[in-house]
């Protein structure tokens, strides 16, 4: 990118990013997620480092956005509320220390102070002589507005500081004390709830709900909500009053406040590169929301040195989780074949990393959702990924845009094989490739038959299926169970010992358990609980085979739109010649036997997520001791596992139906 492009680049990224920070700061509004803004401003700092000569003092990477909402009284900060500057990985943490080091003298040694970022509100409490005289908001970092009497009914502020543990200097004068308010996750979900069972539009995050509730002019509307301050600086007007960050951790603690007691310190970036690993998984466990880590000097006097650049101390950095949300731009939109035939527009991404991997492609599900999102080729856009789930477009950035992007047109025939396209139902969204034997349909089956959800065949990848379709040595997922070694092994991906490692893979997955083999066949709207449902209620593929609509429909989790999904299957031919060759090669799935054990005859639904283990492997647990997992509560539910961050659809019938409740504790006694 030259600068003439650069120039271009940043000033809309500028104005997109103080849009985003004018709505989330001020109006209380999200345009987008901070993830996606995070990314947007690491790409400003990217390019405003490569040409410094285009940094101006209004860009938002030089200075705190927000200012005062009307009808609090703005007050000046003692001391600017700063700031930091983000750090995404290692190399990025190390960069930031080799760079600090050099500004110091040779030989100087440091320690660090590390603690989880809290998500919340940030605002400073005013003490004089032990009281607390005024609260005040970051807003725009120079000035904040006064919102003393809402922060008076926050019960983990202290009116007074405690005298009994702490120094007495801190009690005299004027100290200083800032950190975050916090709407814990619990409470967040309980408000909530309330707010759908009134009827009232649901609230988008605890962060925009705990700054809002502060907003409150009336400090009544604000005592009802369950907020919480949490401590993370100590400031007094002789800064060598306070040493270190540990230091104002302890003595925070004394004083009464909330400081947070997972906090670190330690003289390795190494130590603390670990600590944020380990929190990484852990901070679901957190009462509040966080993305990331606070790093400092913890020598607040060699902290002061080190002074700050722009809007940023450089002795600190926040060190960011692996966003779920980041911008990149779509290089191309092609269409993807899957095994049901379905025609999937899918992005060619510029490489970006979120949630921790790289992602280079991304779903745009059907042909409406890319006119209904306006995605173009050549957008600025933002994408999500959570977990394994496949990334997808979530938004264009229209702002962003230069007139050079170009829209997508739908194809009329199928790209792998030339077939036209059709709806299968004029109300349909996906359109369809109708080709049973096109190339793309058949390797996707045989892919998600040997699939780790299904029969999990170790070795038979995309790849390995792919050439073995190319070598003429199969045409179905049957066929796998007729290969032999010899042939294998000729070909350009194996070798002796791998091809023989394929072979007995295949043959030991000639018994499987009958809900593998039911969602390997690939089934329309059958997935691995559908499949475990059909499974637990017919007990053996013949009887799944032969049942009738009616009954099939009746399955609980089942019902009337996937049980004719089920008889047109089993209906069709092909597939029919398909299951024979399975009996004929000597694939013949487990029956489902019932189980002697202590849950026998107890059916158990499971809400939530669980901490000791995932919900397959509970399932797997409850089933092995003869019980049944269910997939939503029954008139024949026994119990209703309660995990973390659940929904209300199945307690609000578990009530209903009288169904008794237990905790994962509760389920691991019983298991």
């Amino acid at each position: 990118m030259d600068k003439k492009e650069a120039q271009s680049r940043i000033i809309k990224l500028r104005e997109l990013i103080n849009d985003y920070r004018y709505h989330y700061h001020v109006l209380d509004k999200s345009i987008m997620s901070e993830a996606a803004a995070d990314s947007l401003k690491h790409e400003l700092s990217e390019l405003e480092a490569k040409f410094p000569d285009l940094i101006t003092a209004d860009s938002p990477s030089q200075r705190v956005a927000g200012a005062p909402l009307p009808g609090f009284t703005s007050v000046r900060h003692s001391r600017r509320m700063l700031s930091l500057n983000d750090v995404f990985n290692e190399e990025e943490t190390l960069n930031w220390e080799n760079r600090i080091a050099k500004l110091l003298p040779a030989g100087t040694k440091l320690e660090y102070f590390a603690d989880v970022k809290m998500d919340g509100l940030a605002a400073s409490l005013i003490y004089q002589d032990g009281k607390l005289e005024r609260a005040i908001t970051r807003g725009d970092g120079f000035f904040g507005e006064d919102v003393t009497s809402n922060v008076r009914t926050i019960e983990s502020v202290p009116l007074s500081l405690r005298h009994d543990d702490a120094p007495n200097l801190f009690l005299s004068g004027r100290t200083e004390i800032r950190g975050e308010i916090v709407l814990y996750k619990k409470d967040f979900d309980e408000l909530n709830k309330k707010r759908a069972k009134d009827g009232l539009p649901l609230y988008a995050n605890p962060r925009n709900t705990a700054a809002g509730s502060v907003r409150q002019l009336d400090p009544k509307l604000v005592a009802i909500r369950k907020l919480h301050f949490h401590a993370y600086d100590l400031l007094r007007d002789n800064s060598s009053e306070v040493p270190t960050y540990d230091f104002a951790y302890k003595t925070l603690r004394q004083l009464g406040l909330l400081a947070n007691n997972i906090a670190i310190t330690s003289d390795s970036i190494k130590k603390v590169l670990d600590y944020a690993r380990k929190w990484e998984e852990k901070r679901k466990n957190l009462p509040f929301n966080t993305d990331g880590l606070v790093i400092k000097v913890n020598d607040r006097r060699l902290y002061e040195r080190l002074g700050v650049v722009g809007k940023a101390p450089r002795g600190a950095v926040a060190f960011k989780y692996p966003a779920e949300q980041s911008t990149t731009k779509v290089k191309d939109i092609f269409v993807s074949i899957g095994r049901t035939g379905a025609a999937t527009p899918v992005a060619m991404l510029e490489p970006v990393v979120v949630a921790g991997s790289t992602v280079q492609m991304a779903t745009l599900h059907n042909e409406g959702e890319v006119k209904r999102k306006d995605i173009r080729i050549g957008d600025t856009v933002i994408i999500r990924k959570a977990g394994d789930v496949i990334p997808e477009v979530v938004e264009p950035l229209v702002k962003l845009r230069t007139g050079d992007e170009k829209v997508f047109k739908m194809p009329s025939r199928c790209p792998e094989c030339n077939t036209k396209l059709v709806k299968l139902k004029a109300d349909e969204a996906v359109w369809r490739c109708p080709n049973e034997s096109c190339p793309s349909r058949i390797w996707k089956r045989i892919g998600h038959f040997a699939s780790k959800a299904a029969l999990d065949i170790e070795g038979l990848g995309e790849k390995n299926v792919m050439a073995l379709l190319d070598a003429g040595l199969i045409k179905d997922a049957a066929d796998i169970y007729t290969l032999k070694k010899e042939q294998v092994e000729k070909l350009d991906r194996f070798a002796d010992i791998s091809a023989g490692k394929l072979i007995k893979a295949i043959a030991d997955k000639k018994n499987p358990e009958l809900a593998r083999f039911i969602y390997g066949l690939g089934i329309r709207h059958i997935g691995t609980q559908t499949a475990s449902d059909l499974a637990n209620h017919f007990r053996s593929l013949g009887n799944i085979k032969n049942a009738k609509l009616e009954k099939l429909a009746k399955v609980e989790g089942v019902g009337e739109v996937v049980a004719e999904s089920v008889v047109e299957w089993f209906g069709q031919p092909n597939n029919q010649k398909l299951l024979d060759k399975f009996k004929q090669t000597g694939v013949v799935p487990q029956e489902v036997k019932r189980v002697g054990g202590r849950l026998s005859g107890k059916n158990f639904v499971i809400t939530g997520s669980l901490e000791s283990m995932s919900r397959d492997e509970a399932a797997e647990k409850i089933r092995n001791l003869g019980g049944t997992f269910q997939s939503s509560v029954g008139q024949d539910t026994d119990y209703l596992v309660v995990g973390a961050n659940v929904g209300e659809s199945k307690l609000a019938k578990a009530r209903k139906l009288g169904t008794k409740q237990i905790s994962e504790k509760d389920l691991l006694k019983l298991l």
